[in-house]
């Protein structure tokens, strides 16, 4: 039976392991409003809702964590066997921010961050391999679409516009060892029409994760 962070009394230490994925996921009725000239509101719902399953369900071997304010997506979340961390009003930043935090609490040393938006995503395990700041970012390399952090590191989250340089250079603040990896799958995200059909017309060859890694620096960054 799933747990779930909205009920009082959850136990302490290190129940969940030792990394988690944790995927933030706003109403599924009001996500992708950009996507209106290509898609109906019950088909920007069912859309949302298809992606975030899929970002859940590729999270291999880890626990799922995730943060939300609405009813019908917690719901979601737990007949998925994820844990719910209730979180009204805190908006994007916020809400992750507290869901590290949460986590932290529950014994995780290493959380990935994963947007909900991801309709290419596959096993994310691979990401723990590294005990430091991993940032993935967007196909244009401006948005974070992947990120996993020391639970311990205080690392400020800033999503948004512009948010991959932002998260590089919060990585440089805190002096963690750091690496970019540019992902072909994880690197699509879907935000506005033309990403609905570009998804579509990747060829079979570049649905393989081919990965990029650029380590920013093999020692703690100054």
């Amino acid at each position: 039976m799933p747990l779930d962070a909205e009920f009082p009394g959850l136990p302490g230490g290190n129940w969940l392991g030792n990394e988690a994925l944790l995927v933030p996921v706003k109403a599924f009725s009001e996500a992708k409003l950009r996507l209106a000239p290509a898609l109906s509101a019950s088909e920007r719902a069912s859309l949302a809702r298809s992606m975030a399953t899929r970002v859940v369900q590729s999270a291999g071997a880890m626990p799922v964590a995730v943060v939300c304010d609405d009813r019908d997506v917690a719901a979601w979340a737990r007949d998925l066997g994820a844990l719910v961390i209730w979180e009204p009003g805190r908006g994007l930043n916020g809400a992750v921010q507290e869901g590290v935090s949460r986590l932290r609490s529950f014994g995780v040393g290493l959380v990935v961050v994963a947007a909900g938006d991801l309709p290419l995503a596959t096993d994310l395990g691979w990401i723990t391999r590294f005990g430091g700041i991993t940032i993935v970012p967007d196909r244009r390399r401006d948005g974070t679409n992947v990120i996993s952090v020391p639970s311990s590191a205080g690392f400020a989250f800033s999503y948004g516009p512009g948010s991959f340089s932002r998260h590089l250079q919060e990585a440089r603040r805190l002096g963690t060892a750091t690496r970019v990896v540019h992902s072909s799958l994880l690197a699509w995200d879907v935000d506005v029409p033309e990403d609905l059909v570009g998804a579509e017309a990747l060829p079979k060859d570049s649905r393989r994760n081919n990965l990029e890694h650029v380590l920013v620096d093999d020692q703690p960054l100054r």
